[in-house]
This record gives C-alpha cells, sequence and structure tokens, in this order.
C-alpha cells in the first residue's frame, strides 16, 4: 500500500517546505550515487502480489479489513480498495532451485489465506481487473480506511477541479465520470524487484523498458471492466486514466501523465528521480525530522523520506526505487507491468521469463535499446496492452513481428540464456519457460481465456453479468489446480 501518512490534508507552507526538502533529499541522493557503498553483492529478487476478495456468488467483497485481522500475517497488508489485499512475498536470491521452493511457498501461504478468508465467506482471487465489479460496487464504502489513501485522493481530485473522465476504446467502449479514484482499485498487478547496483542500474531499466510490451503480450489477463469488454489488458489504460491529475487544458499543454511509460533511455537511476522531481507537483508533501545532510555528513545513510515518498506518487511501469535495510541502502528496478495471476505457477513463469530476458539484453555490448526509439518500445507496450497476443510488435533487426513469433525465435532462448547466467537450476528453467512456450505457441492467456469463456457462456444463452460471474467461479476452480493457463480448457459455444 506504501507508507501510510499523518495528515489528510496539507496547507500552503506545508507544500512550500516539501519541495525544499524534496530538492535536498534529490542533492543528497546525488551524492550518495557518487560516493556511498550501496548493497549489490548478492542481488536479491522480490515480489508482490495484489489480489481481489470476493464472496461465494463470486461479486466483491468488501470485507479486507476483516479478511486481513482473520489471516494475522504482517506479510497480507491493506490496498485501496475494501475488495483488495495485498502478499508481500519476502525478497530471495534467484540461483539453485530457489524459484521452485518460492513456487511451493506462494502456493501454502496462498492457500492458508484463503482458509481463513473463508470464515469470512471471502474468496482470494489473483486476475488484473474483478470481472463482475460494477459501478454500484464502487459508490458506497469501497475504500480502505487510510489517511494515504483519503489523503491521495483528495489531492488528484485538487490538481484536477473536476470529476475523471473514463473514456476506454475496444470491443465495446465504455466512457463514464468518476468523483472519486476508485476505478483505480480496480487494478491489481504482480510487481517483480530486482537489486541492482549503481552502475547497472541504467542497463537494466532501459531492457525492463523493451521487455515490457512482450511482457504484457503474453502475460494479459485484464478484458473485463464494469461489464465492458476493453483492452487485453484493460487495467493499463485504466490505471493512467483513473489517477489522471491533468484536466484537458493541461492534456493539450503536453503536461506528462502520472501514470508513465517514460520518454527517453537513461544513463543513470538518477535521471529517472530527477525528472520525477522536476516534472511533478507533491501529491502527499509529508515532512520527516530527517535532516539528510546531516545523516550523510555523520557517515549514517539517510532515508530519504521524502523523496521516496514522492518517488511513489509517480506510477511508472518500471519504477526506481531507493532503499535502506539493516541500515545500508540498495537500489531496485519494480517491474509494475504484469497483471495478478492466473495461477502461482503463471506468475513464477512470467518472473522466471522477465529475469532471464532482463539479464542478456541488460549485459549486450550493444545494447538493443540503443537500435530503436523509446517510442518504438511505448507503442509496443500500449499496442500489447489493447491486442495481447494479437498485437503486431516492432522488433529490431525483425521488424514487425507477431508476440507468438518473437517469444519463440528470440526471446524465450534468450530468458533460458539469462537464468543460465543467474545460476537457476535447468529444473527450473525448464519448468517455468515451458509455460511461456505454451502460451506463445496456444495464444492463450489469462484474457484469451476470459474472453472465450465468457462468450460461449452468452451463446449458450446467459445474460453477461452472468457469464462473468460464472467465468470467474471457473476461474478460481482452475486458478487452486495450479495448471498453467494455456492448458485450461475452454467449454464449446
Amino acid at each position: 500500500m506504501g507508507e501510510e501518512v499523518k495528515h489528510a490534508s496539507f496547507n500552503r507552507a506545508h507544500r512550500q517546505q516539501y519541495r525544499r526538502k524534496v530538492q535536498l533529499c534529490l542533492d543528497v541522493f546525488e551524492t550518495m550515487l557518487a560516493q556511498s557503498s550501496f548493497e549489490f553483492d548478492r542481488p536479491l529478487t522480490g515480489m508482490e502480489i495484489e489480489c481481489n476478495l470476493v464472496d461465494d456468488d463470486y461479486q466483491p467483497a468488501m470485507s479486507n479489513q476483516e479478511v486481513l485481522a482473520a489471516i494475522a500475517d504482517p506479510a497480507y497488508q491493506t490496498e485501496l480498495g475494501a475488495y483488495n489485499i495485498e502478499f508481500n512475498v519476502p525478497p530471495r536470491p534467484l540461483p539453485g532451485r530457489t524459484a521452485l521452493e518460492l513456487e511451493d511457498e506462494v502456493r501454502v501461504s496462498l492457500n492458508a489465506a484463503e482458509t481463513k478468508a473463508n470464515t469470512d465467506n471471502a474468496h482470494i482471487v489473483m486476475i488484473g481487473i474483478l470481472p463482475t465489479l460494477m459501478p454500484q460496487h464502487l459508490a458506497g464504502s469501497w475504500m480502505s480506511p487510510s489517511l494515504r489513501y483519503q489523503a491521495l485522493n483528495d489531492s488528484i481530485f485538487t490538481a484536477r477541479g473536476e470529476d475523471i473522465l473514463i473514456d476506454i476504446t475496444g470491443p465495446e467502449r465504455l466512457s463514464l465520470h468518476a468523483e472519486s479514484i476508485a476505478p483505480e482499485s480496480a487494478c491489481t498487478s504482480m510487481q517483480l524487484h530486482l537489486q541492482v547496483s549503481p552502475a547497472d542500474f541504467a542497463a537494466n531499466w532501459n531492457a525492463a523498458q523493451v521487455l515490457a510490451g512482450p511482457q504484457l503480450a503474453l502475460g494479459a489477463n485484464s478484458p473485463y471492466f464494469f461489464g465492458h469488454q476493453l483492452w487485453a489488458e484493460t487495467r493499463i489504460e485504466l490505471f493512467a486514466q483513473a489517477t489522471d491529475t491533468r484536466p484537458d487544458e493541461l492534456k493539450a499543454q503536453g503536461v506528462r501523465p502520472r501514470v508513465w511509460f517514460g520518454e527517453r533511455w537513461i544513463t543513470s537511476i538518477f535521471d529517472l528521480f530527477e525528472e520525477n522531481v522536476r516534472y511533478f507537483p507533491s501529491l502527499l508533501p509529508e515532512l520527516s525530522d530527517e535532516d539528510p545532510v546531516a545523516e550523510l555528513a555523520a557517515g549514517r545513510t539517510p532515508q530519504l523520506s521524502e523523496l521516496r515518498l514522492h518517488n511513489g506518487t509517480v506510477y511508472r511501469w518500471n519504477r526506481p526505487v531507493y532503499d535502506v535495510a539493516n541500515g545500508r541502502p540498495h537500489l531496485r528496478v519494480e517491474n509494475r507491468v504484469l497483471p495478478a495471476g492466473p495461477t502461482v505457477v503463471d506468475m513464477m513463469a512470467n518472473s522466471a521469463f522477465y529475469y532471464g530476458a532482463l539479464r542478456v539484453l541488460s549485459e549486450e555490448d550493444r545494447p538493443l535499446w540503443t537500435k530503436m526509439s523509446f517510442t518504438a518500445a511505448q507503442d509496443n507496450f500500449i499496442e500489447s496492452a489493447r491486442h495481447g497476443m494479437d498485437a503486431r510488435l516492432y522488433w529490431p533487426g525483425l521488424g514487425e513481428i507477431t508476440p507468438d513469433e518473437l517469444v519463440l525465435r528470440t526471446l524465450l532462448p534468450m530468458a533460458d540464456e539469462g537464468l543460465r547466467r543467474w545460476g537457476v537450476a535447468t529444473e527450473v528453467r525448464d519448468r517455468y519457460l515451458w509455460v511461456i512456450e505454451g502460451r506463445a505457441k496456444t495464444g492463450r492467456n489469462g484474457s484469451a481465456w476470459q474472453v472465450a469463456t465468457v462468450r460461449a457462456l452468452q451463446s449458450s444463452g446467459m445474460a453477461r453479468p452472468q457469464a462473468l460471474a460464472e467465468m470467474l467461479r471457473r476461474y478460481c476452480e482452475l486458478m487452486h489446480s495450479n495448471e498453467p493457463v494455456h492448458t485450461w480448457d475452454v467449454i464449446a459455444e
């Protein structure tokens, strides 16, 4: 959920002080990058999984407070919507058989959480957007009790000065106005973290941006919102629109959106933090007591709380992270591209594909991003969000190509080689990359399965709302099987 804040509203003096403090933190961060010892000797990976809660009828269950109390595990935290929870997987290194152990641990933990959630008549669902979520569900007490969320909502609407327009085209168009950031709560993702050195950060971030399009095409799992079939990964456009602080006039002036792919390749992590400070006014100007200059001068590691908080309100799909653990600073690339689900094995396969391909792309002598424009990478990202496995992507040396061909010919061997360089065991590579190969060969990701199933149910006579609920019931059943989505049957129309 991000760190809690102490105030729900902020005055002008507060904001002025915060702006000065953020700039001071940025200056200290620049000094640290030149001088300090960052932790990266044993690179760690981490994962966060955002989930939805449904009742016995597969409708949203606004009961995360009760469910979290029943689970009683600090790894599970609140999220924006009262029907959302987040599962934080402890960081660990990649080599060896770690991923298989992690898969078992995640399944055991989620199964235990599911059993406890059942005592409150709730079920946990890993899916990009809950397909049974409708406007009436977000009209009442939809928000988790949190000063941070309330302050964020108020700040976005103060900046906009008007309701938010959600307007998404696709096979079916959806257009409506929202008077809160409630639609944002519909977007549940899987976030992948990789700890890197300052020297290697730029190459890893650039590589992650290159991979974002193919990642989305393979992993799309959010075709429905408010009963409408929209993009293969509707979550991408919905999240961008639901948090947009810009009225039309500022959009016309070219003011950047807070949900942002970016606009250029970088040479240092500092580029991203500096852009965040330069382009984006604060949404949560919470001040700490820390003097970062004094902390650094005393030989201690500054928390840089203001810079970190500000960074947390600029929603890059690949976000730079500065953090402190056991008194030592470290840097992470946080990959926020993928939706949650459909199964644990699918998510483990998505992460293996990402970490493997990222390793090779970031270490190439002539990096791929020197051969393609940043705009081409962004176009691939949007095209994949719209069309999933039916997208048409640009790739240097190959021209225009379909995701299945790109994955099977180029990215799958690359991911295998990258995992080998990480020291990942052969059985791990085989298990997870087989899932990616199967998805590429069948063209069936979570989004494709959802659409095909709903279409079949409607053809058999069901109305759309009932078809969505029945599809979700089958989805949950198959989710618990832990069989990858490309092997799921679709009922005949």
